[in-house]
């Protein structure tokens, strides 16, 4: 078994994972809500939980469900899916707080609504990339060593980042968790289709030469492989980037991600001649 996949695949995924719930931590520690914090760190847990269980009971059954990675695609599309609607949902709430901050302190980040969505968009972010690698290492195609080291990486990493970001003021952290988060959204949605797509390929619903995976490009045997590449990953990780996407995916993708920083720009724009 070779070791630097094994490594990778902890390393990505969890450096995915881990580098949202840092700056979304550090955004309501830097607005003076820090015992929300708890809120986070109890969506993660749970996440982690989710993951090693719904792994056992999705490799022991995967035979009858399409093998592993066809159910594993299933899986990714459809937690991508609810991903995409919370993270979303939290975007489009920034989006009308931001120009208010001490408002948006006061009221919305206290009630039960927002503190709620934090728990439920750090359980399905862990659970979203915990779960494929449960699958994979229950199955036998990664080491668990190796893995866990990656993760471990990717944490430690994480925390770093997170420590870097104590003098940023809270103007400017408002709007890298903003954009971050909006890229993340749109990777999500492209995401879920490519997989999704995949998955039914994979049962047999939609033929392997169909015109949905006709590829917009494929940069994915290069240094800007999404997978293994040497600027891929963090291009991955940081912008939502996709090394071989089909065009379907590719258009959904973008025409989300600028029509969310449109919007963006119109509310605050809006906000201005108010």
């Amino acid at each position: 078994m070779t070791q630097l996949p094994s490594f990778i695949m902890g390393f990505r995924e969890g450096l995915e994972a881990f580098l949202l719930i840092a700056i979304t931590l550090k955004y309501i520690t830097k607005i003076d809500k820090g015992h929300l914090k708890n809120k986070v760190f109890q969506g993660v847990a749970a996440g982690l939980v989710i993951s090693v269980v719904l792994g056992l009971i999705l490799n022991q059954f995967s035979e009858y469900l399409g093998g592993i990675s066809t159910l594993t695609k299933l899986w990714e599309s459809l937690a991508s899916m609810v991903a995409l609607i919370l993270v979303s949902l939290f975007i489009i709430w920034m989006i009308r707080h931001g120009t208010n901050m001490s408002k948006f302190v006061q009221d919305e980040l206290s009630n039960n609504i927002s503190t709620n969505a934090l728990f439920w968009i750090a359980l399905i972010i862990i659970a979203r990339e915990g779960t494929e690698i449960a699958i994979f290492s229950f199955a036998g195609k990664f080491s668990y060593g190796v893995v866990i080291f990656g993760i471990l990486s990717a944490l430690i990493l994480s925390i770093l980042i997170f420590y870097s970001l104590v003098k940023v003021n809270l103007s400017v952290l408002f709007k890298i968790t903003l954009a971050y988060l909006i890229l993340q959204a749109g990777f999500l949605i492209g995401y879920s289709l490519h997989e999704g797509f995949s998955a039914l390929k994979g049962y047999g619903l939609i033929a392997p030469d169909s015109y949905i995976f006709e590829k917009a490009f494929n940069l994915s045997n290069s240094l800007l492989s999404h997978k293994d590449g040497i600027f891929g990953i963090p291009f991955h990780v940081l912008f939502g980037w996709y090394s071989k996407p089909e065009w379907i995916q590719f258009i959904v993708q973008y025409v989300f991600t600028f029509s969310m920083f449109g919007y963006w720009v119109w509310h605050n724009k809006q906000n201005a001649t108010n």
